[in-house]
Formats: C-alpha cells, structure tokens, sequence
C-alpha cells in the first residue's frame, strides 16, 4: 500500500489557531486601510452642485425653512455616498456669512441638520471653532470640519487638508 506524502494529522496538529495579537494586527491594518481610503476620498475635488448647496446658506434671510435645510444635508450626504455614517467624520461646515452685520460666519452640522448663523466674538460649538478664522477670511469658500482635520475647499472645488 503506497505511503501518503503528507501526513494530514500531523498537519492539523501543528496548525494553531490565530493569536489574539495576529487578530490584532489584522484588525489595525484594515483599519489603517480603511483610514486611508477615506482620506483620498475626502480629498476629491467637490462638485459644481454640492458647492451651490452650501452656498444657499446664504441666500434669503437668518431663517430658513426645514425643506431648505433638507435639501443642503441632502446634497451633502450625496457629495460622499461611499461613506455610510458621515455624522460620525464630519462635524459640520464653516462659511463666511455674506448676510452682513453682525454676523460673521454660518455653520450646518450634519448629525442636527442645523443651521446657525454667528456673530463676530460668538464661540462656534463643537470643536468648529478651529476654522473660523479660515473660512472668516473668506479665502476658502468653506471649511469642513472633521474629527481629525479641517478640508478648506476653494472656488474651483480644489480641498486643501488642515491639520
């Protein structure tokens, strides 16, 4: 009777299951994948329509309708449709407020759909501070703020990563 070449229970003996540390690893090189890809995601040059979008928050009066405010986080969510839940990157959006004194810039936040107005001196909420004096400037068109950085888009929809 021929011998087998490979002996299948010794095989299976010395085949161990994986580490908790090679789970780990595994695990942290997804996510660092995953980390990346949204980054070069969020890099991409913004759409003609998802810059007028933003733009109308300035059109009209400091109030506006729920429709309106519907139809700006609308087109947000559709700028990244590969990102599933982007209440929990983007924080909101900074902008120079054109409405006149006293306002200075305006803010939307995607988790509340809210639209603010602020005036020169008023602390912006939730960690939005940080671009006012970029988007005040008005040498961006608008901030993104995220958990991890600031995106101040251009005219031309170019983004431009502040860390």
């Amino acid at each position: 009777m021929p011998r087998p070449l490979l002996n299948r229970t010794a095989d299976t003996k010395t085949q161990s299951p994986l580490s908790l540390h090679q789970v780990s690893a595994n695990t942290e090189t997804k996510s660092e994948a995953q980390q990346m890809q949204m980054g070069r995601l969020l890099k991409k040059q913004r759409s003609k329509a998802y810059m007028e979008a933003i733009h109308r928050l300035d059109a009209g009066s400091h109030h506006m309708s729920e429709a309106e405010r519907a139809a700006i986080v609308d087109a947000i969510r559709a700028e990244f449709p590969e990102v599933l839940d982007l209440a929990g990157v983007l924080i909101g959006i900074v902008a120079k407020c054109y409405l006149g004194e006293p306002y200075e810039v305006h803010t939307i936040t995607i988790a509340g759909n809210i639209i603010e107005h602020y005036k020169r001196g008023q602390t912006l909420p939730h960690g939005m501070e940080r671009a006012r004096s970029l988007a005040a400037r008005g040498g961006y068109e608008f901030v993104e703020v995220y958990t991890d950085a600031c995106r101040a888009i251009s005219s031309d929809g170019a983004v431009s990563v502040v860390k």
